[in-house]
């Protein structure tokens, strides 16, 4: 799949991102998955859609999409205003195969993907400025697969990586207009917020 990931200018124009999490239970195979979708640059909320399910493939670093993508297909589907350009709580090209979560949704619904982690998968960059803006270009295998970005001065950095049918130069620049106030972006961190949620409803101890 790798081969068909295409990286360009974005050209059309952003009115709504959607940004995307799932919450596990520590106790049973159950998932939750979540997509909100915000105005842009507004940021207020004009949709989300959310599901509940039970996976059998299990947790492995590096094979994320297969146990989260068949949900946020799901989600997707049901929601009413669709994003033109979507947050995932993951890696896009930032990858040991060059697949992440991000990349590989982008490429199963051709929209704009851009991978925002919080922590590295594969990479080396030099230390990161402490204000927010500041980045660093993360490099793997002799390429430029994202960049390592202080979203929020004085907090730890994201590890940002253009998905699908994004640059880095317009990954950075959505991500750095979607927050501010948080270490996350706001799509991505409402997801959070509503899967948390949803979660803990149902299943409290976990």
């Amino acid at each position: 799949m790798r081969p068909k990931i295409i990286l360009k200018t974005f050209s059309g124009a952003v009115r709504y991102v959607g940004g995307t999490d799932i919450s596990s239970s520590k106790k049973s195979n159950k998932v939750w998955a979540g997509i909100v979708v915000l105005s842009y640059p507004e940021l207020r909320k004009v949709d989300e859609s959310w599901l509940e399910g039970t996976t059998d493939f299990p947790y492995i670093p590096g094979l994320l999409s297969f146990r989260e993508i068949p949900f946020l297909l799901k989600a997707l589907k049901q929601l009413r205003k669709e994003p033109d350009l979507i947050f995932c709580d993951g890696q896009g090209i930032a990858h040991p195969r060059g697949l992440g979560l991000a990349s590989h949704l982008g490429l199963l619904t051709g929209k704009p993907t851009i991978g925002c982690a919080k922590t590295r998968l594969v990479g080396e960059f030099s230390e990161v400025g402490k204000h927010r803006g500041d980045y660093s270009l993360l490099s793997y295998e002799g390429k430029t697969v994202g960049a390592v970005v202080r979203t929020k001065s004085n907090v730890k950095p994201l590890f940002i990586s253009p998905g699908y049918a994004v640059t880095l130069k317009d990954a950075l620049a959505v991500t750095l207009n979607c927050g501010g106030a948080y270490r996350i972006p706001e799509p991505t961190r409402q997801a959070h917020l509503l899967v948390t949620r949803l979660r803990r409803e149902e299943d409290p101890i976990s």
